[in-house]
């Protein structure tokens, strides 16, 4: 489903915005922090970008927002954390009578390329507390002096802790849809369904593959497909045709073919080597 998204900004006379001073994020330029704040938003809200330039965060401590994308709906919840990729399109809105959030603003840099995401990302079950009363302090204190105690905390938030963060769902992401894919070796599996199945551009679920398997995402499919196939040549008396339809070959040729460059020999030569020339 594709969702159209204009360029809005509703916030309500019911809506309290505290913004981080701009002497503060002056302050902490050396973060690439665009902007930053604590909202305590109820009634009317409601912000969408059709093409943001920043990295945009929204963590929720209470209450329920819904974010919209050109091709999902998700609910925020409590504890949940929303990363919002520059130059892709969003809508944020609130859900619930209340909803208490901080959210910051991040440049399209090197310094956040762990946020450069195909599409936006809500983690669940987050614990930011240390970051929001980081930011709470930044608000009241006038201190620049007292105001520096707390920029170290913000930093390790944002990059070390974020970055594992994004990387461990990544990681979970790529181990759920191979688990999919072996579920079904059947199936006609493309680069552009897996992407679908992941929500990621076709490079950055190959970078992932690659990193986690050693392997592309399609050599990983024909990686599954060929290792069940040696177990069903071993533990079934199915003939050749029949393993290469379930692994995903409808075409004998093309399987035989495959299975001899993953493997060095051909199906009936590795069932016969086993001491199993069982009849094709």
């Amino acid at each position: 489903m594709n969702y159209d998204i204009e360029n809005t900004l509703t916030i309500g006379p019911r809506c309290v915005e505290r913004f981080i001073d701009p002497n503060v994020l002056a302050h902490m330029a050396k973060l690439e922090i665009a902007l930053a704040g604590c909202s305590n938003l109820s009634g009317d809200y409601c912000v969408a970008r059709t093409h943001p330039v920043e990295h945009t965060l929204f963590y929720t401590l209470s209450g329920e927002g819904e974010v919209t994308t050109a091709n999902n709906k998700q609910r925020l919840e409590k504890n949940s954390l929303l990363i919002l990729p520059a130059k892709q399109a969003f809508e944020v809105k609130i859900r619930s009578k209340q909803w208490n959030v901080i959210w910051l603003n991040l440049a399209n840099t090197k310094r956040w390329q762990h946020l450069q995401l195909a599409h936006a990302l809500v983690l669940n079950e987050q614990s930011l507390t240390p970051l929001h009363l980081a930011m709470e302090i930044l608000y009241v204190e006038k201190n620049p002096d007292l105001r520096d105690g707390v920029i170290p905390i913000i930093s390790h938030y944002l990059s070390t802790t974020l970055e594992q963060r994004v990387k461990s769902d990544a990681t979970q992401r790529i181990t759920n849809l191979f688990q999919q894919v072996q579920a079904r070796l059947q199936y006609d599996w493309t680069i552009e369904v897996m992407c679908e199945k992941v929500h990621y551009s076709a490079p950055h679920l190959h970078r992932l593959c690659q990193a986690q398997y050693g392997r592309s995402p399609m050599q990983q499919l024909i990686y599954l497909r060929i290792i069940r196939a040696q177990h069903l040549l071993l533990s079934t008396s199915w003939s050749i045709a029949h393993i290469a339809s379930y692994v995903g070959y409808p075409n004998i040729f093309n399987f035989s073919k495959r299975f001899k460059k993953s493997v060095g020999i051909s199906p009936s030569q590795f069932r016969c080597a086993r001491g199993d020339c069982l009849s094709n």
